[in-house]
């Protein structure tokens, strides 16, 4: 058994899961140990359990924190009423939601504050989606399907769109072709908005698809990115595995392959990427080939801390 290994690239962290971690590691060694993370900073269990061994709590409910303490808000976004409540208990919080989650808050409430009605295109019980859904509860309706956008009835002629960040332009176009349709009067989201990271991770893993009979795709199952990687994959002819780590590979999958597809979710580290390279070149992997589809230099900037 042997065969060639393709890695698609870019794959791995993005800059708002940089940022996020990057903030969680310097508030530690500003205000020293604990520092409460409400929600996983990003969605991977490996960087969890690495900033926890460092000093980080991680925290569901927001009422468990201790007050007086420092916080810090995840990655995907936080509803208003988080805040509200920090205030009420004198939590220090530092925000670490990525600058284009944050962007699409602000759109939120500027379109509220101008009488539109929103449909937002992303799951449900996303916490990225309960974040936006919290900024005005009775004036967005979540969209998930096709089949939704279909049957949907508006609650007002002025509507507005936007989308979940961890969704590409694949992912939601046929939902806002049948929003568009419907509603022709309907504002749709700026390009802009759209998550370099997502699209240019699925455009990559798209590449190594359509010569691997097989992909893993290396992320949590909590990752929405991480399970469109795998989707997209499978969409473009290899079967695909979403795997938290090479340990969760089965030997079976590579029986009878050639070429052995890679990439990672935008919350994962290169680490486990690196790992999986090193297990399968073990058990037949012979050369190691890196698709590139595009370069990225996006950074952004740090808040105060």
């Amino acid at each position: 058994m042997s065969f060639k290994i393709y890695l698609a690239r870019p794959r791995g962290f993005c800059a708002g899961v940089d940022r996020a971690i990057e903030i969680v590691r310097l508030a530690i060694k500003k205000y020293g140990k604990p520092i409460y993370v409400k929600h996983a900073i990003v969605h991977n269990k490996y960087v969890v359990r690495e900033l926890e061994k460092e000093g980080a709590i991680f925290v569901e409910d927001i009422n468990d924190i201790p007050d007086n303490s420092i916080v810090v808000f995840s990655a995907h976004g936080s509803p208003p009423k988080h805040y509200e409540i920090a205030k009420k208990k004198n939590l220090k919080v530092i925000d670490a939601t990525c600058p284009l989650v944050s962007k699409v808050h602000k759109e939120a409430i500027e379109f509220v504050k101008n009488g539109y009605y929103i449909i937002y295109v992303g799951h449900k019980n996303h916490v990225e989606a309960i974040g936006i859904r919290g900024e005005a509860e009775d004036k967005i309706d979540i969209i998930e399907t096709k089949e939704e956008a279909l049957n949907y009835i508006p609650k007002s002629e002025k509507l507005a769109l936007l989308t979940q960040t961890t969704l590409s332009v694949d992912d939601t176009k046929e939902i806002i072709d049948v929003l568009r349709k419907k509603f022709p009067q309907i504002i749709l989201p700026k390009k802009e908005d759209i998550c370099y990271a997502t699209q240019n991770r699925q455009d990559a893993v798209k590449r190594i698809a359509k010569i691997c009979e097989v992909v893993f795709v290396i992320g949590s199952k909590e990752s929405s990115n991480s399970n469109r990687l795998r989707e997209v994959a499978e969409k473009y002819g290899a079967k695909s595995y979403l795997i938290e780590s090479y340990e969760y590979i089965d030997d079976n999958w590579l029986n009878n392959v050639k070429n052995v597809g890679i990439t990672s979710g935008a919350s994962t580290p290169e680490i486990l990427v690196q790992k999986t390279i090193d297990y399968l070149l073990e058990r037949g992997g012979e050369e190691v080939i890196e698709i590139e589809n595009a370069i990225e230099r996006i950074k952004f900037q740090l808040p105060k801390i």
